[in-house]
């Protein structure tokens, strides 16, 4: 009886724990299995445990819940499908032969099922989509739905437009006219425009898909749907002076950028393009729009692409912005940063400023914040919660005041005029209009008759702060900062101490210095004008 008893307890306790490794050893297998399929595929496959939207497989057309879907041409299918669905259907081509040239054609790419909701048939006019299984027509190009019975043999092999985002789209025969251009070793790559094509403008989105709120890795796939996919580059595995030729091998002076992160971003961005006229490649400087990924994202705020992206709005309509937005220039800084006593020894740092420099308590904030997220990366995956931390060490500093008398550490010269400073915590030279995530800090209250802060007029707007409190007060439009004058040249001498300074949000630790800032060059910019009507004002 004892021994039964000890048999039955090992049962029980061996058959779960056996079970469980059984299905852990099978599911580890099933996982690389599809990492093989996915590894040697064309598609972009991408595995989700739910999707998002009723989902039918396209190639046993039963429904499904979980499984994989094509980043690029928007297939799903089952599981147990994929190996088929490779075999049977072709993903979206970024290049293709062409008989006719450049002025070439394509035909409609069409898949069947899982149509966008609420998308309308181009036949008929009426809904598509509609019924519980896998039916209707989608092309992957221009996007148009049709209905089953709708579809005809004529539009099998009608010629696709690209649809509404036609002049965004780099089509894959005019990639292949400029690869047999590029071996034939002839150029005049702006003569080969495609067909139909009189304002056309190629779109590159280059997304960071580390900023901010995270969302980079789904816009990469919503953006590789409704165009090229060689249009679209995921910053975190190319660099943007990489991604950035292909504006070599596109029409002069043509090209759109849409940057998908924070501010950050677009500086490494725009420092791609300043190497760009180190090459001699300036006439093909792209102009550059902004997808506010970041945290603080005052430089898309400033030229009115909003303070923040959550994802309210329509991919296709921001394409639609992309679009209609006009150029601007913006000035960029040259910061040059020399450590008292090393004149000889060690070269000056050098930074370039898109948006402004600090030196007192929100560079201090901005440094405990970066070295906070260093040490907890996992932490700062929300917006919310980074302007959450941002607010606890500024509130910290309203106690602490560990910048108190600045006036006493610092000289500051304008224009080489030497500048009086009153009782101060903090000085910030500010390029933009916005600031500290979303704060019109020049303008202050706006009850005094100042002019107005402009991104492209050369000049530098250089304000004084009494303290962390302070810089909260004009946040909230109860106090002016104090205004300390305009330049195109600023120099500040940290005379004694060690003190926080930032540019553009990259904070460090800096001790007896000259800062000198000076006109560096200018960018070429895309200003969307429906956003915000404060930056009507300004402009």
């Amino acid at each position: 009886a004892d021994w039964s008893l000890v048999l039955w307890t090992l049962c029980a306790v061996l058959l779960p724990v056996l079970i469980t490794l059984w299905c852990s050893f099978q599911r580890s297998r099933r996982q690389l299995l599809i990492r093989d399929i996915f590894h040697k595929s064309k598609h972009d496959w991408h595995y989700t445990d739910l999707f998002g939207q009723p989902s039918y497989c396209c190639v046993c057309a039963q429904h499904i819940l979980q499984g994989a879907f094509c980043n690029c041409c928007g297939l799903r299918v089952s599981e147990g499908c994929l190996k088929k669905a490779d075999q049977l259907f072709l993903c979206k081509e970024i290049m293709m032969r062409s008989n006719s040239g450049a002025h070439g054609s394509m035909p409609h790419h069409w898949i069947r099922g899982n149509v966008p909701l609420c998308s309308c048939c181009v036949i008929c006019k009426q809904q598509c989509g509609t019924q519980p299984k896998l039916c209707d027509y989608r092309c992957v190009w221009c996007q148009y739905t049709v209905h089953d019975e709708c579809m005809m043999d004529c539009l099998k092999t009608e010629e696709c437009t690209f649809g509404e985002f036609r002049d965004l789209i780099i089509p894959p025969y005019y990639l292949s006219t400029i690869n047999q251009m590029r071996k034939d070793k002839r150029t005049g790559y702006e003569k080969v425009v495609p067909y139909c094509r009189k304002h056309w403008m190629p779109v590159i989105v280059l997304a960071n898909t580390r900023s901010g709120n995270n969302m980079g890795e789904t816009l990469l796939g919503e953006f590789k749907i409704l165009l090229n996919p060689v249009q679209v580059f995921d910053l975190s595995k190319i660099s943007p002076a990489k991604a950035l030729q292909l504006c070599t091998l596109l029409p002069c002076n043509a090209v759109r950028v849409l940057v998908c992160g924070g501010d950050g971003t677009v500086g490494w961005v725009l420092d791609a393009i300043d190497e760009m006229k180190i090459k001699g490649q300036e006439r093909y400087i792209p102009q550059v729009a902004i997808l506010p990924l970041g945290t603080g994202n005052d430089l898309s705020n400033t030229l009115g692409w909003g303070a923040g992206y959550a994802g309210e709005v329509p991919v296709e309509q921001i394409l639609r912005n992309v679009m209609e937005a006009d150029g601007i220039k913006l000035d960029r800084w040259k910061v040059q940063v020399t450590n008292k006593g090393y004149y000889n020894l060690r070269k000056p740092k050098v930074f370039t400023m898109n948006n402004y420099f600090s030196v007192g308590p929100d560079a201090l904030m901005a440094l405990n914040f970066h070295a906070h997220r260093e040490k907890t990366p996992s932490l700062f995956s929300s917006r919310i919660i980074n302007k959450a931390v941002y607010f606890f060490y500024g509130t910290k500093d309203c106690l602490v005041q560990e910048c108190k008398d600045l006036n006493k550490k610092v000289e500051l010269e304008l224009d080489g005029e030497r500048i009086e400073l009153p009782n101060l915590e903090g000085i910030i030279v500010l390029n933009i209009g916005y600031w500290g995530g979303g704060c019109r800090l020049w303008e202050g209250m706006g009850d005094e008759p100042y002019p107005l802060a402009r991104h492209d007029d050369g000049l530098l707007e250089v304000v004084g702060v009494h303290g962390s409190f302070h810089c909260a007060q004009i946040q909230v439009k109860l106090a002016n900062p104090v205004r300390l004058g305009q330049a195109h040249t600023v120099r500040l001498i940290l005379k004694s101490s060690k003190m926080p300074m930032q540019v553009d949000g990259e904070p460090w630790a800096q001790g007896p210095c000259t800062v000198t800032i000076t006109h560096k060059t200018r960018a070429l910019m895309l200003y969307h004008s429906g956003e915000q009507t404060d930056d009507e004002a300004s402009s």
